[in-house]
């Protein structure tokens, strides 16, 4: 009897262990509280859905700022950072190197009807006046423009004329040498994006509605980080309800800043002021302002956007303006360019959307026009489908 008691009394004891054990288990398993934040605890985080901003980094109202400008607290002398959520991951932009071949590769795909109509009639066996003509109307379509039209015309049957050759190579070689003539490789495309001694420098970026203009800043951005630039976006477009949204959006994929509005239709001089100053206490080395997209006919509009340049240079200097154009305007994109250029001073131009046309003169066109560089052009919907513009890679692109 006293056997039997004794065994009952261990087999209590060895659960009691076994159940302690597993207890003890289970709470060193257990996720500590707070480690994770749930949705309420997000509302109440910088940036969270109970923020007045949807940055990518916390921000605070700008003091001397219209109410509602909101800047990145990174970017200010704050003595306490407060707690940021886990960032997303952000995104690897492609190296400038590897987007020209691959957007000169498209261009040669999408954009050669030009080249091959000039090459078939120059490699034809009688060059009468006849083919002349129609030289002169394919340029003419493509919306090279009358003068540089009637230029290349000349030049070439000038070269016809005096080499008397047929063969495909040689005329190939000719046309190419013409056309890069009128493109004119000597025409400076660098932008100027590098930092000054005490402040960043600024890049206004221009345009009318629907070309791309914020889709064209925040590839932009994506071009400067790849080249290992510090970047800070001003969300000036405070006209169009998503605009700062969108720009915000694609600055967080590569972690770049954005000084934005949480009020529509706020002033946009005031943020494009506090974007500026934010970039120079940050010590950033390119600020780049979004601007809303303004009809060329709008003179109030294209007034205020004057009066954004103005306020920026009382502590900046702005280093570019870039005017976006669409490509498939074809000549109404002169138009805009040119009302654009009597209000600001336009140092360069995006062309956007030149995979879809094949009215590649019209770089040739905008370039006489105002005697400003092509900067940039846009070959696709891609993020990183935005590359400097070569001369000579776009003709070859051409003709190839």
């Amino acid at each position: 009897m006293n056997e039997t008691l004794s065994i009952v009394i261990y087999v209590v004891i060895g659960l009691a262990v076994v159940g302690s054990l597993a207890a003890l288990l289970v709470r060193t398993r257990r996720t500590p509280k707070g480690m994770y934040p749930t949705k309420r605890d997000a509302d109440d985080l910088p940036g969270g859905t109970g923020a007045t901003s949807v940055l990518d980094r916390p921000g605070t109202a700008a003091p001397d700022a219209e109410p509602g400008v909101i800047v990145p607290d990174d970017l200010r002398d704050l003595e306490e950072a407060p707690a940021e959520p886990q960032a997303p991951a952000l995104e690897t932009p492609e190296p400038v190197q590897g987007r020209l071949a691959r957007l000169r590769a498209r261009l040669a795909k999408s954009n050669n009807a030009l080249g091959k109509a000039l090459l078939a009639l120059l490699s034809s066996d009688k060059i009468d006046e006849d083919v002349w003509d129609e030289i002169e109307e394919t340029l003419l379509l493509a919306d090279l423009g009358t003068e540089p039209t009637t230029e290349l015309v000349d030049a070439l049957r000038e070269r016809v004329r005096i080499s008397g050759s047929r063969d495909p190579q040689e005329v190939h070689a000719m046309l190419r040498e013409e056309l890069i003539k009128l493109v004119d490789p000597s025409m400076d495309r660098s932008l100027a994006v590098d930092r000054h001694a005490d402040k960043p420098a600024v890049v206004m970026v221009v345009g009318v509605n629907g070309v791309g203009k914020t889709t064209t800043v925040g590839k932009l951005a994506r071009v400067l980080v790849a080249e290992d630039k510090d970047v800070l976006l001003g969300a000036a477009d405070t006209f169009r309800a998503a605009a700062a949204e969108q720009l915000a959006t694609w600055g967080q994929r590569v972690g770049v800043p954005t000084v934005r509005s949480d009020v529509d239709g706020a002033d946009p001089a005031s943020v494009a002021f506090e974007a500026v100053k934010a970039g120079i206490d940050g010590e950033v080395d390119t600020v780049l302002i979004d601007t809303a997209g303004r009809l060329q006919n709008k003179v109030g509009l294209m007034d205020e956007l004057g009066k954004v340049k103005r306020v920026v240079e009382k502590q900046a200097e702005v280093d570019e303006v870039l005017l976006v154009l669409d490509a498939t305007t074809g000549q109404n994109g002169l138009t805009q360019a040119k009302v654009f250029a009597e209000v600001v001073n336009i140092t360069g131009i995006v062309l956007t959307k030149l995979d879809g046309t094949a009215k590649g003169g019209i770089v040739v066109a905008i370039q006489r026009t105002l005697g400003v560089p092509v900067k940039l052009v846009g070959l696709g919907e891609g993020p990183d489908d935005l590359a400097p513009f070569d001369a000579e890679g776009f003709v070859d692109a051409l003709l190839s």
